[in-house]
């Protein structure tokens, strides 16, 4: 039996959220104000899914998707909307998720946001294989969504894909291959085994090097401004191509001084600027990007003092604060005991980029007592999808209590 249901809002996730009988229900791939028919999927925790069957009343932001996948492909969630509203649900989402989880008041309408083009903008793809088909996984299944084209991904991942389509169908195609990753700059071309049974063989790489020009052996060389960073193949990098240019900028602002640290520090997309700033810059990147990072610096002149400690290790070791941090935690945010060593130290300026909205509430409530929010920025890194990355700034209550020295 079908339901016939008024969705109030999105939320995080994507699915729409409507009420029946005192019930709350979700729903993908529909809009705010729509009504809907609806079919009951699976229940769990008290929370009822339902499929999508039939949009009666439709949003004016309501669009053609553009992709012949989407609905069935795992990768996107939004392309039902137009860009425009896109992001403004994604600042109401994030509105309404620091105060729910932070207890954050904080008006959508400060939250400032940067947005670059809505397709063609991902550098970096995961494909999988399946009985001589590419294609991605289809939402909440490991079934294969077969496709040839993505139009969120970059000209050159769309090329990769037609001749994957090509390659597969090739009796030379070794099967045991689940699946590959592809990350570009347009010009190079960097391939990652993601999964395989056996070990891949060298001239598979001359095959796809043959097939896809600019393929490279080893790591790929990302220009970004006036920087030239050497991305390894297990090193982590924003995918969004568009935005790349920005985020330093966004990130940084007008901050310079004395000293500062960069937690989580990568390849070193925020090192490096901030080295042109500070006179001392520490970063903190306990993963294989740190080799990566070091090059980096080396190879641009500047002076960055890398540790490859956990963040958590070195935050406990530190005597002192900076006047500046940057931190780009993974999804699972600072965590408990970095903020609360942050909140000890209190540096003057603390600035987090963060890819969760949750887990970034729930770090700016453990920072709330000593630091106030100078600003929030959305950073629509990932149009198309329910993801977002935030940028905020904070600063002391009281800047005359700061210590100013490095570990």
């Amino acid at each position: 039996m079908s339901l016939e249901l008024r969705v109030e809002k999105l939320i995080y996730g994507g699915d729409g959220l409507s009420r029946l009988d005192g019930e709350v229900v979700f729903t993908p791939f529909v809009l705010p104000g729509e009504t809907v028919e609806a079919e009951r999927a699976e229940a769990r925790q008290h929370v009822q899914r339902t499929r999508l069957l039939r949009v009666t009343e439709p949003s004016p932001d309501r669009v053609d998707p553009p992709c012949p996948v989407f609905g069935r492909c795992g990768g996107c969630q939004y392309q039902h909307a137009n860009y425009d509203a896109q992001l403004r649900l994604k600042r109401d989402i994030l509105a309404e998720t620091l105060r729910r989880v932070g207890k954050i008041e904080f008006d959508p309408a400060r939250i400032g946001i940067e947005a670059g083009e809505p397709f063609g903008y991902r550098n970096r793809v995961q494909f999988h294989f399946e009985r001589g088909q590419v294609g991605y996984r289809e939402m909440n299944s490991r079934r294969l969504a077969p496709i040839d084209r993505c139009p969120i991904g970059s000209p050159k991942i769309n090329e990769a894909i037609g001749a994957l389509n090509r390659m597969v169908r090739d009796r030379r195609w070794p099967d045991f291959i689940g699946g590959l990753e592809v990350f570009t700059d347009e010009r190079q071309v960097q391939w990652n085994v993601l999964e395989s049974e056996r070990p891949v063989a060298k001239r598979f790489f001359e095959w796809l090097a043959e097939e896809v020009p600019g393929t490279v052996a080893g790591p790929l060389e990302y220009t970004v401004n006036e920087d030239v960073f050497q991305v390894s193949g297990t090193s982590f990098f924003q995918v969004n191509r568009f935005l790349l240019p920005r985020l330093a900028r966004l990130a940084i602002g007008d901050a310079r001084g004395a000293t500062a640290w960069d937690l989580y520090a990568g390849a070193g997309l925020f090192s490096l600027p901030l080295a042109r700033r500070f006179e001392r810059v520490v970063a903190v990147e306990a993963g294989r990007s740190a080799a990566d990072l070091r090059h980096n610096a080396q190879r641009a002149g500047l002076k960055v003092n890398t540790t490859t400690e956990q963040t958590e290790v070195f935050l406990a070791g530190a005597k002192s604060a900076p006047e500046f941090v940057l931190a780009d935690p993974p999804r699972a945010g600072l965590g408990k005991a970095a903020a609360a060593r942050l909140l000890a130290l209190r540096p003057q300026a603390l600035t987090i980029v963060a890819c969760d909205p949750a887990t970034l509430a729930r770090d700016l409530a453990a920072l709330a007592p000593a630091y106030r929010i100078e600003s929030v920025t959305l950073v629509d890194l990932f149009p198309q999808t329910f993801h977002l990355e935030t940028i905020a700034k904070l600063a002391l209550h009281d800047l005359g209590s700061t210590a100013h020295a490095t570990k």
